[in-house]
């Protein structure tokens, strides 16, 4: 009787790998020998024994970008791998030995971006570790100055906000050389447009108010200046508060001065009418005149134009009377001529 014997391999092998942090699992070779001979054994093949990186390379936009330099270091600081992206901006280094590598971007290969930092990469077997790799846009840079409008001095001491649509970017302040200096980042190949505002003067000048706007390209440099005036004197704001002083001043003291001068006239005139009366008929009109005239005149001295009225009253008075003596006279010259006859 004829005995047939089979020898079995394991069907997988299990090969764990972490590729940017998650396990990945290879199924391992497998044999398998209907006529085993004694002479022979078979052992296990892995296949992927070998890893490599492979590198895509893009601009904030999204293109892609070719010529980009990258270097690639073993954990010993040897060089593994050199090498420059093609026209799709791809990059691949092979045959490497499983581990971590460093990856070290030497020129983006444009003007406009600027290369990313060194980073590390895991390399597996059997597998090219994929590597999306964004440059970012040069930054400008930016100068701020600050002056004097009329001589054109440089001003230590002014603060002014640097920003892009409602969000502010830097803030600055100018030192003893009247300017200051920062970069300033891009986020568009043709440039990115930012305002600038001044929030705080130098010393002895007025605020700068209006918003000024300007344009910053990748790696372009850019000077922004903002003019200042001096401080007004505290001389002419003196000139308002003389006016109110002299207004006051002088129409108080025109008025009753003017007033009791125009009335005084008027009051000697309307004597004069029974001047014509006989010599005792005067002698009661100055009575009541000299009576009449201090009472008048306490009380222009005390209310001032207010006392109008009362001189008007006073030569109504001095009216009335003047006529009640002239009609007394007549009655005696009346009564005179009928005791002759």
């Amino acid at each position: 009787m004829r005995i047939r014997s089979v020898r079995r391999l394991p069907a997988a092998v299990a090969v764990a790998a972490a590729v940017t942090g998650t396990l990945s699992w290879a199924p391992a070779a497998s044999a398998q020998s209907p006529e085993p001979t004694p002479s022979t054994s078979t052992a296990p093949r892995i296949a992927g024994e070998t890893g490599g990186v492979a590198i895509l390379k893009k601009d904030p936009a999204g293109e892609v970008l070719a010529g980009a330099t990258f270097t690639l270091l073993d954990s010993a600081g040897n060089q593994a791998g050199s090498g420059k992206t093609n026209a799709d901006g791809q990059l691949a280094f092979q045959d490497l030995a499983p581990g971590v590598y460093r990856l070290k971007e030497v020129s983006s290969g444009s003007k406009l971006l600027d290369t990313v930092d060194d980073q590390d990469v895991i390399v597996t077997p059997g597998a090219a570790a994929p590597l999306t790799i964004i440059d970012p846009f040069k930054p400008a840079s930016l100068r701020v100055t600050a002056k004097d409008d009329t001589s054109g001095k440089l001003l230590a001491g002014s603060t002014v906000d640097i920003g892009s649509g409602d969000k502010t970017v830097l803030t600055l302040t100018t030192g003893s050389n009247g300017s200051t200096t920062a970069q300033l980042p891009v986020n568009s190949r043709t440039g990115t447009d930012f305002w600038v505002k001044q929030v705080k003067a130098p010393d002895g000048y007025d605020l700068y108010k209006p918003s000024k706007t300007f344009t910053a390209k990748p790696g372009d440099p850019v000077t922004v200046t903002v003019s200042n005036t001096k401080t007004s004197s505290t001389t002419p704001p003196a000139t308002p508060t003389e006016k109110p002083t002299e207004k006051p001043t002088e129409k108080p003291t025109e008025k009753p001065t003017d007033k009791p001068a125009s009335d005084t006239p008027h009051g000697d005139e309307s004597t004069p009418s029974p001047s014509t009366s006989p010599s005792d008929t005067p002698a009661a009109d100055q009575t009541t005149s000299s009576t009449a005239a201090p009472a008048s005149q306490g009380t222009l001295a005390h209310t001032g134009a207010d006392a109008t009225p009362w001189l008007i009253g006073g030569a109504g008075l001095l009216i009335a009377a003047g006529g009640g003596a002239l009609l007394a006279a007549r009655r005696r010259r009346t009564d005179d001529s009928t005791d002759e006859n």
